[in-house]
Protein backbone atom coordinates (compact mmCIF):
# COMPACT_ATOMS: atom_id res chain seq x y z
CA UNK A 1 0.00 0.00 0.00
CA UNK A 2 1.42 3.26 -1.04
CA UNK A 3 2.64 6.03 1.85
CA UNK A 4 0.02 8.75 2.25
CA UNK A 5 0.89 12.35 2.95
CA UNK A 6 -0.79 15.38 3.40
CA UNK A 7 0.00 18.99 1.63
CA UNK A 8 -1.17 22.02 3.75
CA UNK A 9 -1.13 24.94 1.54
CA UNK A 10 2.93 25.98 2.15
CA UNK A 11 3.63 22.96 0.57
CA UNK A 12 1.27 23.69 -2.50
CA UNK A 13 1.93 27.25 -2.83
CA UNK A 14 5.61 27.10 -2.62
CA UNK A 15 5.13 24.36 -6.34
CA UNK A 16 2.55 26.92 -7.43
CA UNK A 17 4.96 29.59 -7.07
CA UNK A 18 8.00 27.83 -7.78
CA UNK A 19 9.66 28.46 -4.35
CA UNK A 20 12.82 26.81 -3.12
CA UNK A 21 10.58 23.88 -2.38
CA UNK A 22 9.08 23.71 -5.92
CA UNK A 23 11.21 20.93 -6.83
CA UNK A 24 10.95 18.45 -3.69
CA UNK A 25 6.92 18.72 -3.72
CA UNK A 26 6.68 18.25 -7.75
CA UNK A 27 8.55 14.73 -7.01
CA UNK A 28 5.73 13.88 -4.74
CA UNK A 29 3.03 15.04 -7.15
CA UNK A 30 4.71 12.54 -9.51
CA UNK A 31 5.30 10.09 -6.94
CA UNK A 32 1.23 10.28 -6.35
CA UNK A 33 0.83 10.47 -10.36
CA UNK A 34 2.77 6.80 -10.59
CA UNK A 35 1.04 5.50 -7.48
CA UNK A 36 3.68 5.61 -5.19
CA UNK A 37 1.63 7.79 -2.81
CA UNK A 38 -1.65 9.14 -1.98
CA UNK A 39 -1.73 13.06 -1.54
CA UNK A 40 -4.71 14.45 0.74
CA UNK A 41 -5.85 18.16 1.05
CA UNK A 42 -8.31 19.37 2.94
CA UNK A 43 -10.86 21.34 1.35
CA UNK A 44 -10.41 24.61 3.74
CA UNK A 45 -6.48 24.14 2.53
CA UNK A 46 -7.45 24.15 -1.09
CA UNK A 47 -9.53 27.37 -0.47
CA UNK A 48 -6.88 29.03 1.08
CA UNK A 49 -4.18 27.93 -1.46
CA UNK A 50 -7.05 29.86 -4.00
CA UNK A 51 -7.76 33.16 -1.75
CA UNK A 52 -3.86 33.23 -1.33
CA UNK A 53 -2.76 33.41 -5.28
CA UNK A 54 -5.51 35.26 -5.91
CA UNK A 55 -4.00 38.05 -3.38
CA UNK A 56 -0.48 37.56 -3.80
CA UNK A 57 -0.64 37.04 -7.75
CA UNK A 58 -4.19 38.03 -9.04
CA UNK A 59 -7.41 36.40 -9.99
CA UNK A 60 -5.81 35.18 -13.05
CA UNK A 61 -3.94 32.70 -11.55
CA UNK A 62 -6.19 31.44 -8.51
CA UNK A 63 -8.63 31.06 -11.37
CA UNK A 64 -6.31 28.85 -13.88
CA UNK A 65 -5.38 26.93 -10.31
CA UNK A 66 -9.37 26.37 -9.76
CA UNK A 67 -9.29 25.00 -13.40
CA UNK A 68 -6.27 22.66 -13.30
CA UNK A 69 -7.39 21.11 -9.76
CA UNK A 70 -8.80 18.21 -10.96
CA UNK A 71 -6.01 17.19 -12.80
CA UNK A 72 -3.35 17.38 -10.13
CA UNK A 73 -2.68 13.54 -8.17
CA UNK A 74 -4.51 14.93 -4.70
CA UNK A 75 -7.53 13.75 -3.14
CA UNK A 76 -9.37 16.67 -2.17
CA UNK A 77 -11.19 15.92 1.52
CA UNK A 78 -14.44 17.30 2.30
CA UNK A 79 -14.22 18.67 6.24
CA UNK A 80 -16.94 16.84 8.29
CA UNK A 81 -17.77 17.84 11.89
CA UNK A 82 -15.18 15.90 13.14
CA UNK A 83 -12.63 17.48 11.37
CA UNK A 84 -14.22 21.12 12.79
CA UNK A 85 -13.87 19.99 16.33
CA UNK A 86 -10.26 18.34 15.17
CA UNK A 87 -8.90 21.78 14.12
CA UNK A 88 -10.81 23.49 16.59
CA UNK A 89 -9.39 21.76 19.26
CA UNK A 90 -5.72 22.34 17.81
CA UNK A 91 -6.37 26.24 17.10
CA UNK A 92 -7.77 26.41 21.36
CA UNK A 93 -4.60 25.24 22.08
CA UNK A 94 -1.84 26.48 19.57
CA UNK A 95 -0.34 29.40 17.81
CA UNK A 96 -1.59 28.18 14.57
CA UNK A 97 -4.08 29.31 11.78
CA UNK A 98 -7.36 27.83 11.83
CA UNK A 99 -6.83 26.59 8.06
CA UNK A 100 -3.18 25.03 9.15
CA UNK A 101 -5.34 23.66 11.88
CA UNK A 102 -7.96 21.52 9.13
CA UNK A 103 -4.21 20.26 7.43
CA UNK A 104 -3.12 18.82 11.16
CA UNK A 105 -6.30 17.68 12.07
CA UNK A 106 -6.14 15.53 8.32
CA UNK A 107 -2.59 13.90 9.11
CA UNK A 108 -3.63 12.93 12.35
CA UNK A 109 -6.85 11.19 11.49
CA UNK A 110 -4.84 9.45 8.72
CA UNK A 111 -2.38 8.79 10.70
CA UNK A 112 0.31 10.46 7.94
CA UNK A 113 3.17 13.00 7.52
CA UNK A 114 1.84 16.04 7.23
CA UNK A 115 3.98 17.85 4.12
CA UNK A 116 5.00 21.48 5.14
CA UNK A 117 7.52 23.90 5.36
CA UNK A 118 5.22 27.06 7.62
CA UNK A 119 7.31 27.43 10.69
CA UNK A 120 3.75 27.48 12.73
CA UNK A 121 3.05 23.53 12.45
CA UNK A 122 6.53 22.69 13.89
CA UNK A 123 4.53 23.43 17.61
CA UNK A 124 1.66 21.25 17.08
CA UNK A 125 2.02 18.32 19.11
CA UNK A 126 1.67 14.37 17.65
CA UNK A 127 2.04 15.58 14.38
CA UNK A 128 4.59 13.58 12.18
CA UNK A 129 5.56 16.78 9.81
CA UNK A 130 7.38 16.38 6.63
CA UNK A 131 9.60 19.49 6.85
CA UNK A 132 10.32 20.95 3.25
CA UNK A 133 11.30 24.35 4.69
CA UNK A 134 14.30 26.38 5.57
CA UNK A 135 15.97 24.15 7.84
CA UNK A 136 16.27 25.65 11.35
CA UNK A 137 19.61 27.17 13.14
Amino acid sequence: MPSTLVFDSWALLSWLKDEAAAAEVGQMLEDAAQGRCAILMSWVNIGEVFYMLSRKLGVRRAEAFRQALPQLPIRCVPVTAVDVWAAAELKAGYRASYADCFAAALALRHDCALVTGDPEMQQLPAIKLRWIGPQQS
